[in-house]
C-alpha cells in the first residue's frame, strides 16, 4: 500500500510536471512562430524589391528574432512572478521595450520611403507587440496591460502619421495592434492561470497530508497517554505494596507481583492495538476496572446510574475513556478516600459524572485541581478527553466543589450513531497515502 500511495503520488505530480513543461515550451515557442510567419511572408510581394526596403525588412527581421531571444529568455522569471515565488527584475523590461520600439521606428521608416504595401504594414504591426507582451502580460495586471496596449496603438499611429500614411491604412492600425496584444493575453493569462491553480491544489494537497500526520501522531500521543497512565499508576501502587509486603516477610508480596507482571502484559498489548489504530474502550469493561482499581488502592468506589449497555458503540467507547482517565487521576492526585461514579441516560443525552474527595487546592485558572485534571504535571487527560468528545458534540467540565471535592462531568447528546473510526482515526488521517509511512 505504501509503494501504491508512493507511485500515485508521484505519477500526479509529474503529470503536473509535465502539463507545466508544456505551457512553458508553449510560450517560448509561441513568438518565434509569430515572427516567423508574420515578418517573413511581406517578403514576397509585400515589400517592394529594392536595396533599402529589402534592408530595412531584414534589419526589422533581426530585430523580432532578439525580441523572440529576450521573450524566451524571461519568460521563466515572469512565470515565477506570476506564482508569486520570485520577482522580476525591472531592469529586465528595459531592453525588450527598447527592441520593440527600434522594431516600430523601423516599421515607420518601411513606410516612410514607400518600401512596404498597406496588407504587409499592417501585418507586420500586428506582430510587432507580441514578443514583449508574452512576458509582460504575466508580470503586470490585466488592467494595466490593456492600458499599455491602449498607449502602444496610439504612438504607433501618432509614429506612422507622422511618416506619410494616411486613410483606412493608418484607421487599420489600432485594430491589428490591439488584435496583437489580446491574442496574446487571451493565450497567456489563463495558461498561466491554470498553471498556478494546479500548483496550489498540489500544495494543498500536500498541507493535507502533513496535517493528516500531525492529527494522527497527536492520537498516538492521546491514546498512549490514556491506555498506559492507569495502568502504569496501578502498577506503582503495586510494586510500592509488594516492597511493604516483602520487608514484612509476608507471602502476599508475590502475588502482587505476579498482578504487576499481568497488568504489564497487558499495558503492552494494548499499546500495541493503540499503534495498530483498532483499540476501543468498553465502558462496562472501564467501570469494573476501575471500581477494581480504586478499591484495591483502599479508595471506596461506587458505581450507580445506567449500565450503559444500551448506548451506541462509539459514545461507549467515548465514555469508556473518560472512566479511564478519571480513575487515572484519582489515584495519582490528591489524598482521596471515596469515589462516586455515576452514569445517567437523559432522553436527549447521557451524563458521566464522576467526584471524589481529598482534593488538592486548585493551581489556577481553569478549575484544574491536580485531581482528575491531568494537567497538574504538563499532562494532556483532559484534552485529549476533550478531543474524543468533540467528535461526537459532547462537553467535559471538571473543577473541585468545594469542601475539598473535584468533580468530573461528560455529557454526550444522543444523536445519530457515530462510526467508531472517527474516534481514533480522522477522515483525512484515512485518506493521506504518506499516513502508511509514517506508521510504519
Amino acid at each position: 500500500m505504501l509503494v501504491r500511495g508512493w507511485r500515485r503520488n508521484w505519477q500526479q505530480r509529474s503529470k503536473l510536471e509535465r502539463i507545466d513543461l508544456y505551457s512553458r515550451l508553449t510560450l517560448s515557442v509561441m513568438p518565434w512562430l509569430f515572427t516567423l510567419s508574420w515578418q517573413l511572408a511581406p517578403f514576397k510581394s509585400d515589400i517592394r524589391h529594392a536595396p533599402l526596403p529589402i534592408a530595412l525588412g531584414l534589419a526589422l527581421l533581426l530585430v523580432s528574432l532578439a525580441q523572440c531571444l529576450l521573450s524566451n529568455r524571461n519568460i521563466q522569471l515572469s512565470f515565477a512572478h506570476y506564482l508569486g515565488t520570485a520577482v522580476f527584475p525591472r531592469r529586465r523590461q528595459l531592453p525588450p521595450l527598447v527592441l520593440l520600439l527600434v522594431n516600430l521606428g523601423l516599421l515607420a521608416t518601411m513606410a516612410g520611403v514607400d518600401g512596404i504595401a498597406d496588407s504587409g504594414l499592417l501585418i507586420m504591426t500586428m506582430n510587432a507587440p507580441v514578443a514583449h507582451a508574452i512576458t509582460q502580460v504575466l508580470v503586470i495586471p490585466v488592467r494595466t496591460f490593456l492600458i499599455q496596449s491602449l498607449a502602444l496603438a496610439a504612438l504607433c499611429v501618432g509614429v506612422l502619421a507622422a511618416v506619410g500614411v494616411r486613410g483606412g491604412t493608418l484607421a487599420g492600425v489600432v485594430p491589428t495592434m490591439l488584435f496583437g496584444c489580446v491574442l496574446t493575453l487571451i493565450a497567456v493569462r489563463p495558461s498561466a492561470w491554470s498553471l498556478s491553480v494546479m500548483w496550489q491544489a498540489e500544495e494543498a494537497r500536500d498541507l493535507q497530508a502533513r496535517l493528516a500526520v500531525a492529527e494522527e501522531r497527536l492520537r498516538f500521543g492521546r491514546d498512549l497517554h490514556d491506555v498506559l497512565g492507569r495502568n502504569l499508576a496501578v502498577i506503582a501502587l503495586k510494586s510500592e505494596l509488594a516492597v511493604e509486603l516483602a520487608q514484612r516477610g509476608r507471602p502476599e508480596a508475590v502475588d502482587q507481583m505476579v498482578e504487576v507482571q499481568r497488568i504489564a502484559r497487558t499495558s503492552q498489548q494494548e499499546v500495541r492495538d493503540v499503534v495498530r489504530g483498532y483499540r476501543e474502550a468498553d465502558l462496562s469493561t472501564e467501570l469494573a476496572g476501575a471500581r477494581g482499581v480504586l478499591s484495591a488502592a483502599g479508595i471506596e468506589c461506587e458505581v450507580t446510574g445506567d449500565s450503559g449497555g444500551e448506548l451506541p458503540a462509539p459514545i461507549q467507547s467515548a465514555l469508556g475513556w473518560v472512566v479511564r482517565e478519571a480513575a487515572t487521576n484519582v489515584l495519582r492526585h490528591g489524598d482521596p478516600r471515596r469515589c462516586t461514579i455515576r452514569l445517567r441516560s437523559l432522553p436527549d443525552s447521557v451524563v458521566l459524572r464522576v467526584e471524589n474527595d481529598g482534593a488538592a487546592p486548585a493551581p489556577g485558572p481553569g478549575g484544574g485541581s491536580g485531581v482528575g485534571d491531568g494537567s497538574g504535571s504538563g499532562g494532556s487527560g483532559l484534552a485529549g478527553l476533550r478531543e474524543r468528545l468533540r467528535v461526537l458534540d459532547g462537553s467535559l467540565a471538571a473543577g473541585p466543589t468545594g469542601n475539598g471535592l473535584f468533580r468530573l462531568t461528560a455529557t454526550i447528546p444522543l444523536g445519530p450513531a457515530v462510526p467508531p473510526a472517527r474516534l481514533d482515526r480522522p477522515p483525512a488521517a484515512r485518506e493521506a497515502p504518506v499516513l502508511q509511512e509514517e506508521r510504519r
